[in-house]
């Protein structure tokens, strides 16, 4: 492995004096795999992430790499072929991190078995050998025995099927060491102030470092807009006059105990009152449920739920469950914002498809937009595609379809909880093993210290934030106790940053403004 440090980071952009091949902006998925891909085919490639990286969309999903159901209701065959099979290479990939789960959908009417059994062998059919396993029928016994919390009042029986279920943020950070390992510069904290032009083409970027407040400017042949809802924001910067690509929606999500959904299985309903799928998923030993779908105006990076859409979710899981909960049960609360492409005039996002678009602007900016998680990486392999064609460079093919992602594995920890590190987890057990690292930062975190000096030294963790929210997800599974936990891991992280007792407490402050918002 090589080092994955802000430092060398910065030393490859300080130190480099010639033109970069690529360019891109923005540190999600997208991001993240343009940079994979770019790097691959031997391309001089640097990433900038204006804030940590997944701070935005990338982290803050509904945790599942899937083909799509609803999309297969609404006849969008080839997104959701698509999906299917970057479902299967992704699983093929990261085996650390995707992991198969099973969906039960209730039927409580007698129209639904034959409905939803046809639509979801058709699902079946369309992964072919990308396929997780094969739906069925389920009578109201086997039904109850998968889901034990289940509502029984009128149910007839349910319907089993097979999707991947994965770490979003966890994901995200492995793609960054890819790219780091295979020559790509990425940078987080680093935020694009202007396009710099020459003959009023696309040349480079003007930069400021959040850190230290340095201001570089860094030469180009091409740029890549990867900034997801942000991506009008930099067309702008290339041409004040662009019409809009990008219909922000907003994705909320309510976290539970564990005793709300027992077991291993997933609850999957096809039509709420809104007409939206919503989904009851386990999650690192929490249930997860979600979500809405409200449009945006402006785009946010700590976008916050309101009071209908929590309200919303609530109703519909307890007309699901057997036992219902209510505001105190929600151990967090959060939001994502999807960067969907305009669809017209159409108020309804959630009718708006997640395929993606890529737009070139006359002054040369490519932008990529749309999409999902489950299709980042054919995203970056268009992307990159598109790229090749506007600088005249050297045909190369995309070598991603089949490339091992860091952390790479099919062995399984000693340390089951160490098991999203992959085959770092024995390193990373190394540490806590040491100093009394292995103690927990909180009681109701099973998370020990010694993965903090981990995030810090090998994962680019420059705030209690990001150790917190994306490098493990205390903020997203029990922000109360993230909240407590958050003075020991700043104390940590300072002394292995080299920071002061006022740098403690400004974290600590920083991270409780924002974790206020995953309470109630």
């Amino acid at each position: 492995m090589k080092k994955f440090t802000r430092e060398k980071m910065l030393d490859s952009v300080s130190g480099f004096n010639a033109e970069w091949d690529i360019i891109i902006i923005g540190g999600g998925a997208t991001g993240a795999g343009v940079a994979i891909d770019s790097s691959l085919r031997g391309f001089k490639t640097l990433l900038l992430e204006q804030s940590d990286f997944g701070k935005g969309t990338s982290s803050r999903s509904t945790k599942l790499i899937h083909g799509g159901v609803r999309y297969l209701q609404q006849g969008n065959f080839s997104l959701v072929m698509e999906a299917l099979k970057e479902r299967g290479i992704l699983y093929k990939n990261a085996p650390h991190l995707v992991h198969n789960l099973k969906f039960i959908v209730p039927r409580y009417d007698w129209w639904e078995g034959t409905f939803y059994g046809v639509g979801l062998k058709l699902y079946d059919m369309m992964a072919g050998k990308f396929g997780f396993g094969d739906s069925k029928l389920l009578s109201k016994e086997e039904t109850v025995g998968l889901i034990p919390t289940i509502e029984t009042n009128g149910l007839r029986g349910g319907v089993i099927y097979y999707d991947g279920q994965f770490d979003d943020s966890r994901l995200l950070i492995n793609l960054m060491q890819t790219a780091a390992d295979n020559g790509a510069t990425v940078l987080n904290y680093f935020k694009v102030i202007n396009l710099l032009k020459t003959n009023n083409l696309i040349a480079g970027v003007a930069v400021k470092d959040i850190e230290s407040g340095k201001e570089y400017e860094i030469k180009s042949k091409v740029v890549i807009n990867a900034t997801g809802v942000f991506s009008d924001e930099i067309r702008r910067i290339d041409d004040p006059a662009c019409t809009e690509l990008v219909e922000p929606s907003r994705g909320t999500h309510i976290v539970l105990d564990k005793s709300f959904l027992p077991g291993d299985s997933a609850v999957m309903v096809p039509h709420t009152d809104d007409g939206r799928i919503l989904f009851a998923i386990p999650w690192h030993n929490k249930v997860l449920v979600g979500t809405t779908d409200i449009p945006v105006n402006n785009p946010e990076l700590d976008p916050i739920a309101s009071e209908d859409e929590i309200e919303f979710l609530l109703h519909h899981a307890a007309r699901y469950l057997t036992k219902d909960p209510s505001r105190n049960d929600i151990l967090s609360v959060f939001s994502g914002l999807r960067p969907l492409v305009k669809s017209g005039d159409n108020e309804n996002t959630a009718a708006i498809s997640r395929e993606h678009t890529i737009n070139i602007s006359r002054g040369g900016l490519i932008t990529i937009a749309g999409g999902k998680w489950t299709t980042y990486r054919k995203m970056a392999e268009d992307t990159v595609d598109q790229a090749i064609l506007l600088a005249g460079f050297e045909q190369k093919k995309s070598q991603t379809e089949n490339f091992k992602i860091h952390g790479y594995t099919l062995e399984n920890p000693v340390n089951s909880e160490l098991k999203i590190y992959g085959s770092d987890s024995i390193r990373v057990q190394m540490i806590c093993n040491l100093n009394k690292m292995y103690e927990l930062i909180h009681p109701k975190l099973n998370i020990c210290k010694g993965e903090v000096i981990w995030s810090v030294r090998n994962e680019m963790a420059r705030t209690v934030e990001d150790f917190l929210a994306r490098r493990r997800r205390a903020l997203f599974l029990d922000a109360q106790a993230s909240i407590e936990a958050a003075p020991i891991v700043a104390k940590l992280m300072a002394k292995e940053l080299g920071k002061s007792r006022k740098w403690e407490e400004d974290q600590i402050s920083a991270f409780n403004k924002i974790a206020k918002n995953f309470i109630l």
